[in-house]
């Protein structure tokens, strides 16, 4: 039998949204929802939804566990709850016209700085190499080439005058 420690992050993958029961080495039982595992010391985050209480989160340190059993199939609305309570989605906190707006500051921004910057639907493209999505702050920059990432982040972060709130949230 494979050891927890022993699987690949593709076989952890697995267990994510899945409703475990993960068992220690002094046979104490944690069960939860995986909202996911670390993939360098095995340790699985687990999410629980008590229904008179708030939720709570358990940590079970990769060395200590001995199996992982599935108790339940993860469904779509227990992976956006558990999303929720880590990763807020700040896009539907602003109205489709603040995004908008939101993204054609930063168009015009990026452009004043001589960036090649495209409109791809919602999605602002500098170069064809880094991607800017919704809702248009520095964490919603994604980029392969760390250096052109820093320089486009370090652009977003100093928009002028009361665009700066792109940067913040």
């Amino acid at each position: 039998m494979l050891q927890w420690r022993d699987r690949s992050p593709q076989q952890w993958q697995e267990f994510v949204n899945q409703e475990v029961c993960v068992t220690a080495h002094d046979q104490q039982r944690f069960e939860g929802r995986v909202f996911t595992v670390d993939p360098v010391s095995a340790s699985v985050v687990l999410v629980s939804f008590p229904e008179t209480k708030r939720p709570s989160v358990q940590v079970v340190l990769g060395h200590a566990v001995t199996d992982v059993q599935i108790l339940a199939s993860g469904t779509k609305e227990s992976e956006s709850r558990m999303k929720s309570l880590f990763l807020p989605d700040r896009a539907q906190v602003l109205s489709a016209d603040e995004l908008k707006s939101r993204r054609e500051n930063l168009r015009v921004w990026l452009e004043k700085n001589r960036v090649p910057v495209t409109e791809d639907g919602d999605v602002l493209r500098v170069a064809s190499v880094l991607s800017i999505s919704a809702p248009y702050s520095t964490g919603d920059c994604n980029c392969a080439n760390e250096i052109i990432l820093a320089r486009v982040q370090s652009l977003v972060e100093s928009i002028p005058g009361e665009h700066t709130s792109l940067a913040q949230t």
